[in-house]
């Protein structure tokens, strides 16, 4: 069973969506400030301005925080056991909501500061999810 998803056509975030299916992470920046944005959407949260760039990132960065989830009764997701839920800080300057993937253990092997690089888990919709596994 797939992630849940988004529901399509979805205006503010396509433009993410459909780079996902070329497993690009895409974020945003306003030309006019250099502010970046993420989550995508119409405008700056900062000035207002429609006058938004995409940009692609390296999809490399460092775990910000995170949390274990043991048990989920989501069908979606009450086969994967434990699994690591955390906040990326992307070398880019973004914070992105993810999982850590790649892991044996999610208990011991995630660390807070730990270098993580991006991996795609492709979805029967056609989008693919950045998840984020160890740097090496």
């Amino acid at each position: 069973m797939s992630r849940p998803q988004p529901r399509f056509p979805e205006p503010d975030t396509q433009p993410f969506w459909d780079a996902t299916r070329e497993h690009k992470l895409m974020y945003q920046v306003d030309p006019k400030t250099n502010d970046v944005i993420f989550f995508p959407r119409r405008h700056s949260p900062y000035t207002g301005s429609r006058d938004l760039e995409w940009r692609e990132s390296k999809g490399e960065g460092t775990v910000y925080s995170y949390s274990v989830v043991r048990l989920n009764r989501h069908p979606a997701f009450k086969d994967l056991g434990p699994y690591a839920v955390a906040y990326v800080d992307l070398d880019e300057g973004f914070r992105i909501l993810t999982n850590i993937v790649g892991v044996a253990d999610p208990v011991n092997d995630v660390k807070i500061g730990m270098r993580v690089k991006v991996q795609w888990e492709d979805q029967e919709s056609g989008i693919a999810l950045p998840m984020f596994a160890p740097a090496r």
